[in-house]
């Protein structure tokens, strides 16, 4: 007889909600609301952190050298996660993987403004990458079993989440700011309030788990991406690219290179979330009546050429107005992406989403770096040129996808 884990029995205990007469339907519906408030907090944070960057190289009095440094140990945190994700969500359940993750992410959000230096913000990062990207795939897992069960697209409707908190998230950022606020401070509220939101959301989440294996068969919880997988994880890794280029130095290219405050500055980062979450939460409809690969390469079009002209003119209210467009071209990407690789057959919609998201993240891994040695020695706005880049990439990519 199986010795049960303690840890897991106690989370059961914690995280069950009594035993109710609600009926299936009522049961799937709370479930939607439970995952489309862990992609909004998951977002709020984003949104927060983002709109932060500059504060994060003011206070620690760094270049943009070093703050891609510490980018990319966030970067390395959330990719090497990705090789125990299925394993650990297999084992525990999203409901339990995601409650454990999403606290950790809090706390370490909440203290990127506390730490005596920057080589222990480098050590907290690392932590930060990991549960982000393990609750990342937890929650987007959750999202294909409410597919599933549900019968109807919906990855759409939650990544659209995630662009609403993001955008809530920069703008609360913004006012704040405005209103002279510690950044400290704000950090600190926003880990509590994303915590407790999180807690509450998590005990109404279906708990998706892997299916079991076929008889003889042995449960897969990590497979090396190859063919399709192999096609979508490098589709995913373009436009995680420029999306995390986005997510992480939009904000700062507006108030070095354009001269906005960064209050303003922030703002354009809340318009360029909240552009995305309009186009995604449009994004099932457009899904059930174009076909997704008419959708990825208009979209990555409308990207590079979106940001080519910001980057060309250089002008506040052109790059504003370029931001919100960057934002719907990217919209629809990882979400699709994501849905197709959950359908690839032979392993968990949990280890195919973090075996794309293994080579999706290295995005994150690369653009940091890359940002950072060619603002270094060209400019950020030669930097941010990647975008572009990696959206043509998209763009031409995208006809692959049956």
């Amino acid at each position: 007889m199986t010795t049960p884990d303690p840890m897991v029995s106690a989370l059961d205990a914690a995280l069950d909600p009594p035993a109710t007469n609600a009926t299936a339907h009522q049961r799937l519906g709370a479930a939607r609301w439970a995952t489309r408030a862990l992609f909004a907090t998951l977002g709020l944070l984003a949104g927060v952190w983002g709109a932060h960057i500059p504060s994060i190289k003011s206070h620690y009095e760094i270049d943009e050298a070093v703050l891609s440094a510490v980018l990319f140990s966030a970067a390395v945190g959330a990719v090497s996660s990705l090789f125990v994700a299925g394993r650990f969500i297999g084992h525990l359940g999203a409901r339990r993987a995601s409650l454990i993750t999403g606290l950790v992410l809090c706390a370490a959000l909440g203290c990127a403004l506390l730490w005596p230096n920057v080589y222990v913000l480098m050590a907290a990062n690392l932590l930060f990458g990991m549960s982000m990207s393990v609750f990342d795939v937890t929650i987007n897992a959750e999202g294909t079993a409410l597919e599933r069960d549900g019968g109807k697209p919906v990855m759409g409707n939650l990544h659209g989440c995630f662009s609403l908190g993001a955008m809530a998230g920069a703008g609360m950022a913004a006012a704040l700011l405005r209103a002279s606020v510690d950044p400290a401070v704000q950090l600190i509220g926003c880990g509590l309030l994303s915590a407790a939101v999180m807690a509450v959301a998590n005990r109404s989440m279906l708990d998706a788990r892997p299916a079991p294996p076929a008889p003889g068969e042995e449960q897969r919880h990590f497979t090396w991406p190859h063919g399709l997988l192999l096609l979508i994880g490098l589709l995913i890794f373009a436009g995680m690219t420029a999306e995390g280029v986005m997510y992480d130095w939009c904000v700062l290219y507006l108030k070095q290179e354009v001269g906005l405050s960064q209050d303003v500055a922030a703002m354009g980062y809340a318009v360029f979330a909240g552009a995305m979450a309009a186009a995604r939460f449009g994004g099932d409809y457009l899904r059930a009546h174009v076909s997704e690969q008419a959708l990825l390469r208009h979209c990555s079009t409308l990207t590079a050429v979106a940001m080519a002209t910001v980057l060309l003119t250089g002008s506040p209210w052109v790059s504003i107005v370029g931001y919100a467009l960057v934002g719907i071209g990217l919209a629809p990407i990882v979400p699709i992406l994501f849905t197709a690789a959950s359908r690839v057959p032979g392993t968990s919609s949990a280890a195919s989403i973090a075996a794309v998201s293994s080579i999706g993240y290295s995005g994150f891994l690369v653009g940091p770096p890359l940002i950072g040695v060619i603002a270094h020695n060209q400019s950020l706005t030669a930097a941010m040129f990647v975008v572009v880049v990696a959206a043509g990439a998209l763009a031409i990519g995208a006809r692959k996808v049956d």
